[in-house]
């Protein structure tokens, strides 16, 4: 990282002309605060680039990774040679500055504090764990598996990487580019964009809210499961006892007429009633769980990225530590072979169902968590010379890789399961055979038990557990699991919290409210709001929200963003805005992506996607406790009108911001651009203007001119540039 000299060299005549002034520009001096390395920060960045020439003059000021001012450094800059030369003028020039900045009028300097303070990550390895832990969630360990096994096995994979190509890099690119370009959260980022773009962001930090309302009960889940673990037996291992009135005991028969975990599950965790319609006595465990679990969240939000960045190396890391020890855990188990055989086993007839391919994209596209203004608020922490080029392609590699590894840990558990299953039933069938009873003999088939994997909770609280009922020392195998959720759940919580709490900042709807009482009320509302999931009918209000609230929302964001960077900010800008930042410009095949084929891949899920809901309609598994099972239940209609609220109060912010802002109503304050380096990226680079080939003006119709027209290229007399029409 360079010293302050390089950046400030160009600014020394000015500088001292600005100690003399009696009134100092707004906009000046908050350029040049943006260059002064802030005397109170504490960083290591420093002690991972090596000391540089010069640096001696300024040892209280640490370098930090990302922060306003030396975001825009890195070694490029660093001239040791040119350095020397200016140590002692350069000194000078820091001094002055300094002197005529803490001269200024008070409120000129109280007024830019807000941008002063941004956050910045402490170092380049902080930045890629928290992106890995927010992109790598739940849906990694218990939804991948079940989509695979279910849509063709490793005939899934074929539909799974062309969505990943086409929609998930090319999106997760554009989220990192634009804020790291733009230097702010998704509010403040679509604002400049276009002021009638401003409640694109609006909307990522109201469905951001409500993901996050409901996703923290899955971590409050976790917490019971994990406070249980360390029972013994564990609880969920064997049915419960009843007392009859003649005093003798049994089984409890709703628990012999299913099975333990699923009775633990249902009946002691959820406590859960016969429909939506018919919620039970107020549950005081999962309430009790949620307040922890919020209480959590807000103690590693509180401090910011700066501390809560730290935990990332916990939260983040274990979920790998934890799979590789259950991976070598499950393949040394019986069966787990046929399970993980079962899982990738292809079967290609599958390609040509289209729901196979709608629900490949629909994974893709939630388990990189785009659209939720995570990734934008993230990279606006980052150097403005970082390359997101290179960040997309690792973090997307990395989240559909622990996607595929969790799989194979989950099947060959799930394969010892189906094996255990089938042996039993096998010894069963050999002794009814030996008393002649040859009409009752069971239908033993390990294929229809491997095949009968439960997804999402089913898997992580039913499947998962019973197959850990029969490991040795299950309790420790117990308490590894439900850590290891419980960090996959609450990193994920960091992320989509993160866009909320960013986006409220840059909007300065609460100026003079510091943040961490802004994360306090955030978390406290969503406290409030959670105690709907602690009663019997939580469960099923869980899965209405998880259905509609986030993923209709999120592929019309996503679909807003793609079309705003096409359309109205411009490929050839934000390209160059990309080679201005990493060096090298965008190839076409993403510019393709962002301006045709991303956009038609999403409109075309979420056509599908309704279409399949007008068709076959929407429902919730049940729990019937007379039958010790669940069974398909249609939502009644005001479940379908909070539906529908759900998902309106999310996306009708785009239209509505435009329009208000059409008739002179600012819903959105227009706020200054976040400073950036442009000159001295360009002259690091060596960026020249780049002049589009042919085959670009034709495909993403530039103008000869600098302008881009719209989609459809123009066939007619090619368009001359203005010298040669001086010619």
């Amino acid at each position: 990282m360079a010293n302050t000299a390089q950046l400030l060299r160009r600014q020394s005549s000015r500088d001292i002309v600005l100690k003399s002034q009696k009134s100092i520009d707004q906009h000046e001096l908050r350029e040049l605060r943006g260059r002064l390395v802030s005397e109170h920060s504490t960083s290591s960045a420093g002690s991972h680039r090596g000391t540089h020439h010069g640096t001696h003059h300024v040892a209280h000021h640490t370098p930090m990774y990302g922060a306003t001012n030396q975001a825009f450094m890195s070694d490029a800059f660093d001239e040791s040679s040119e350095v020397e030369d200016t140590e002692v003028s350069t000194t000078k020039a820091v001094a002055e500055l300094v002197a005529a900045i803490e001269s200024a009028p008070a409120d000129i300097v109280e007024g830019e504090k807000e941008g002063e303070e941004r956050e910045s990550w402490d170092s380049k390895i902080m930045f890629l764990l928290a992106t890995i832990g927010y992109a790598v969630g739940l849906g990694n360990v218990w939804r991948f598996p079940y989509l695979a096994q279910k849509n063709g096995g490793g005939a899934f994979l074929v539909p799974y990487f062309i969505m990943l190509c086409i929609q998930g890099i090319p999106i997760f690119y554009l989220e990192l580019a634009i804020g790291q370009r733009l230097r702010k959260g998704a509010i403040g980022v679509w604002s400049q964009v276009s002021p009638y773009l401003g409640g694109i962001g609006i909307s990522s930090a109201v469905v951001s809210y409500i993901v996050a309302l409901y996703y923290n009960t899955i971590i409050a889940w976790c917490l019971i499961y994990l406070l249980h673990s360390f029972e013994s037996p564990l609880p969920w291992a064997e049915c419960p006892t009843r007392l009859y009135a003649n005093y003798t005991y049994d089984h409890e028969p709703e628990c012999v007429a299913s099975s333990p975990t699923q009775y633990y599950w249902y009946r002691t965790t959820l406590q859960c009633s016969e429909s939506v319609n018919q919620p039970e006595n107020f549950n005081y465990h999962i309430a009790i769980a949620l307040m922890v679990s919020w209480f959590l969240v807000y103690i590693c939000m509180v401090q910011g990225l700066t501390s809560s960045g730290k935990i990332v190396y916990i939260t983040a890391i274990f979920p790998y530590v934890v799979l590789i020890i259950f991976f070598f855990r499950g393949i040394t188990l019986k069966g787990a072979s046929d399970g993980v055989a079962h899982l990738f086993t292809p079967r290609w007839e599958t390609l040509l169902d289209p729901v196979v391919w709608l629900e490949a994209g629909t994974q893709i596209f939630f388990s990189l968590g785009l659209a939720f203004g995570g990734l934008i608020a993230f990279s606006s922490y980052n150097p403005a010379n970082n390359n997101c080029y290179r960040d997309a392609i690792l973090v997307s590699l990395t989240n559909c890789g622990t996607s595929m590894f969790a799989g194979v840990v989950v099947f060959s558990v799930i394969g010892f399961k189906a094996t255990a299953t089938f042996d039993r039933c096998n010894e069963e069938r050999a002794e009814l055979i030996a008393l002649n009873k040859n009409l009752t003999l069971p239908v033993c088939d390990l294929e229809r038990e491997l095949a009968n994997s439960a997804s999402g909770t089913g898997l992580a609280f039913i499947i998962f557990t019973e197959a850990i009922n029969q490991f040795p020392g299950s309790q420790l195998w117990a308490v590894l699991f439900f850590l290891m959720l419980f960090t996959l759940g609450i990193d994920s919580q960091f992320g989509t919290l993160e866009g909320v709490v960013t986006s409220l900042v840059d909007m300065k709807l609460l100026p003079n409210l510091p943040k961490e009482y802004i994360v306090g009320g955030l978390c406290f509302s969503c406290c409030l709001i959670s105690m709907s999931f602690a009663n019997g009918a939580g469960s099923y209000i869980f899965q209405l929200m998880d259905s509609f609230a986030g993923n209709f929302p999120l592929l019309v964001i996503a679909l807003f963003e793609c079309l705003s960077i096409s359309y109205i900010y411009g490929i050839r800008r934000f390209s160059d805005d990309i080679e201005m930042m990493t060096g090298s410009r965008p190839n076409m095949y993403w510019m393709f992506c962002w301006k045709y084929l991303s956009p038609c891949a999403m409109i075309t899920i979420l056509l599908a996607s309704f279409y399949q809901l007008l068709t076959e309609g929407s429902s919730y598994p049940a729990w019937i406790a007379a039958k010790g099972m669940t069974e398909k239940m249609e939502w009644p209609h005001w479940c379908i009108v909070i539906a529908f609220i759900l998902i309106l109060s999310s996306i009708l912010w785009i239209p509505i911001v435009a329009i208000l802002r059409l008739f002179g109503i600012k819903v959105v304050e227009d706020s200054d651009p976040a400073w950036f380096p442009e000159a001295e990226l360009k002259e690091v680079h060596g960026i020249v203007p780049h002049e589009p080939t042919e085959l670009e003006r034709t495909i993403f119709c530039f103008n000869m001119d600098g302008t881009e027209g719209m989609c459809c290229p123009k066939y007619g007399l090619p368009e001359k540039s203005l010298e040669e029409e001086d010619e």
